[in-house]
């Protein structure tokens, strides 16, 4: 990403004091985090599924009906693998959360963290008595309470977008991701009580892949000054791109679909029925080879006419090469976990690629000083 330039907490600063660069650069760094970690936690949930760990703890929030903890006698491996994500759940959202804590105090100053930690009060006190009410009646008590933590995070969101004076772009984008934690870990909970249904694991995948691409945008956002847009590129080209978009987001559709009806279900017990895996591998490829042309004709265009996003599209075109030789190699190869578990972080960093382009069509408007008569 471009290098990154500090949010001021009001438009009318031309810098930043001293101790709000220090939480700029606090915030850069989490930003990074937030990013990496949401690639890397869609590898762990790929080799739980991967590895046929996808019941390795067979309940939810605990991972036996008595322990936290999986037992390594009776749940080997696998049991320490579907943990393993889960843990690596509770770091991404304490990433998600430093990001939104950072945002608020950067920009809006500590009238605006303090507010945001009355909503977390309220939310945890929230879901402790919708646990506790629940726990009286045989309806489980776990997925309720998640679900009022994430109607009390989604409100202490609307409240900070709201009273935000500038920079909401950033303050949106960051609570975004945290709410798509908090609710990440609710679809995953889901996915484990209904037995991995090939629907939920499918759509929890893809959430993952739009939060990568949610905190990439956050980084393109962060290092773009404030202030009103004009596109950068021709309409064209700009139509162009979106349809190229549509034709990734038709890619990964049937990826998605793809993966879930072949053997790699995440759990040996588990049968994938109703699609057949052969057709939709083929299905899958059409949209991808569209999507592969279309990349390269923007990214040909780019360069001839010396466009903003021009340097992006590049690393695109090379991560959409790259995937689809992966994705080629894999089918030939009768698909091995260990090349099935790289094409699906390529695809979430292809899309995420693709945010970073789209965010170029359209740049920081000059803004011409006024003369004295």
């Amino acid at each position: 990403m471009p290098e990154t330039t500090i949010p001021a907490r009001s438009t009318t600063r031309a810098t930043a004091s001293p101790r709000s660069a220090v939480w700029g650069r606090a915030l850069t760094v989490f930003a990074w985090l937030s990013f990496l970690s949401e690639t890397i936690i869609i590898g762990t949930g790929g080799a739980v599924r991967l590895t046929g760990s996808g019941l390795g703890c067979t309940e939810w929030p605990l991972c036996t009906p008595e322990s936290l903890v999986p037992i390594v006698e009776v749940q080997g491996i696998h049991g320490m693998i579907e943990f393993g994500n889960r843990l690596m759940t509770g770091v991404v959202g304490i990433i998600a959360i430093a990001v939104v804590l950072l945002v608020l105090h950067t920009i809006s100053g500590r009238r605006a963290l303090i507010n945001a930690l009355w909503f977390a009060v309220g939310g945890l006190a929230g879901a402790a008595v919708a646990f506790a009410l629940v726990s009286l009646t045989d309806f489980p008590a776990f997925p309720v309470a998640s679900a009022v933590l994430l109607v009390a995070v989604i409100a202490a969101a609307v409240h900070s977008v709201r009273t935000t004076p500038a920079r909401r772009d950033l303050v949106l984008l960051a609570w975004l991701v945290l709410i798509g934690v908090v609710a990440q870990a609710l679809v995953g909970g889901i996915t484990v009580l209904t037995g991995l249904n090939p629907f939920i694991v499918g759509f929890h995948y893809t959430s993952s892949l739009l939060l990568v691409c949610i905190t990439a945008a956050f980084l393109v956002r962060l290092a773009t000054p404030d202030g009103p847009r004009e596109r950068a590129v021709p309409t064209w080209f700009a139509i162009v791109t979106h349809v190229t978009g549509l034709a990734l987001a038709v890619t990964i559709l049937f990826g998605v679909l793809t993966t879930g009806s072949g053997p790699h279900s995440g759990d040996a017990d588990v049968l994938r029925r109703g699609f057949d895996a052969t057709v939709l591998a083929h299905v899958h490829s059409w949209p991808g080879y569209i999507l592969a042309a279309l990349v390269l004709f923007l990214t040909v265009s780019a360069w001839v006419l010396r466009l903003e996003p021009r340097r992006w599209l590049l690393v695109l075109v090379i991560a959409i090469l790259v995937q689809v030789a992966v994705g080629v190699w894999q089918a030939r190869e009768g698909l091995p976990p260990v090349l099935v578990g790289i094409h699906m972080v390529l695809a979430s960093l292809s899309a995420a690629t693709y945010t970073v382009v789209v965010l170029h069509l359209k740049r920081t408007a000059s803004v011409v000083p006024a003369t004295a008569d």
